[in-house]
């Protein structure tokens, strides 16, 4: 009995027909450019939150100089590890950044290491840096989640939904789909769900930090513990190749210790500043008095004050002396005078 493709929804997101475009003999790819693009958004908003912050917005242009090379290796480190089977079978293969395949796990790690020895260099608030880059960050990753539509990449199961990506056969072999998912050609295009979850968890840091007291380093923590709560689900979607354990995707266990870490990271920073708000607080600089104050202040003010000479006998003659001598001058003064 012959086998036929499952036909393919009647409404679904077309595969792009091209990946780039030439500029004379420079072949420009989507997927590169839609990372320039992202990096400069990045940059753009950093300045802003930064200058806002009190900081000098000059000092995002020099982060970024090392932090996005730094990003790209350890992304590119962090994909040729995980993903090995997807490295192009050329000698530059494990560099061939153009082609997809960056981690973020490792370019956030590389990034941030870079970033935070800029920061210190200038002795600047690395946690305030942190959380000033946070929703950037966000908004960076979502605009290169568009790349991932040109290379046709970073999709999940088969789907027949009206949003479902519509994949072409050579990227479904070239992605390492399992055998049984070859002859479908519509998957759930995950890719856009996470570019939605980035913007998504951008707006809220953003409002997070102008109406609730968030400490240094944590809206950087949420980041982290937001968008790996993400890639849990992302990961359970997915089924391009990647390496597993105990049958589950390697990056799947990445998720759940990112998750775990940001949030535990979120919850000591916030602790730690709970606690030493009564040293650092207001009330010690000379601001809101602390509730023992204010109630020593009202008992002093219903004392009684202890007796001293200024209230026996003799204090009162002793002042009344000098007004009896006034008064008597006073009177033989004065010219109309009996």
């Amino acid at each position: 009995m012959a086998s036929h493709a499952p036909a393919p929804p009647l409404s679904f997101l077309p595969s792009p027909p091209v990946d780039g475009f030439h500029v004379g003999p420079l072949f420009v790819h989507f997927y590169g450019l839609m990372y320039v693009i992202g990096i400069a958004l990045a940059i753009y908003i950093t300045r802003r939150r930064w200058r806002a912050a009190g900081g000098n917005p000059a000092l995002v242009a020099d982060v970024a100089t090392w932090a996005v090379p730094a990003g790209i290796i350890g992304g590119r480190v962090y994909f040729d590890i995980t993903t090995p089977d997807q490295i192009p079978q050329v000698w530059y293969g494990a560099l061939a950044v153009w082609s997809g395949g960056l981690g973020i796990w490792g370019g956030v790690a590389f990034g941030a290491a870079a970033g935070i020895w800029r920061v210190r260099r200038t002795g600047a608030s690395a946690g305030e840096f942190g959380n000033a880059v946070a929703p950037a960050l966000l908004v960076a990753q979502a605009v290169g989640r568009i790349g991932n539509y040109f290379n046709q990449e970073l999709f999940g199961k088969p789907s027949g939904l009206p949003w479902a990506l519509e994949i072409s056969r050579p990227h479904r072999v070239s992605s390492g789909l399992p055998a049984q998912y070859l002859a479908d050609r519509t998957f759930q295009p995950t890719f856009l769900y996470e570019l939605i979850w980035d913007l998504a968890l951008a707006a809220v840091l953003v409002w997070l930090g102008h109406h609730r007291k968030i400490r240094p380093w944590g809206l950087f923590a949420l980041y982290i513990a937001g968008y790996s709560a993400f890639r849990i689900l992302e990961e359970s979607l997915r089924i391009d190749t990647s390496e597993h354990f105990l049958g589950l995707r390697l990056n799947f266990y990445v998720a759940i210790a990112g998750t775990l870490a940001g949030l535990a990271w979120f919850w000591a920073i916030q602790r730690r500043a709970a606690r030493a708000e009564p040293a650092d607080g207001p009330g010690a600089g000379g601001g809101e008095e602390s509730p023992d104050a204010g109630a020593e202040a009202a008992d002093d003010a219903g004392k009684v004050p202890e007796p001293d000479k200024a209230a026996d006998g003799t204090g009162a003659k002793a002042g009344a002396e000098p007004d009896r001598d006034r008064n008597d001058t006073t009177v033989q003064s004065s010219p109309g005078a009996e």
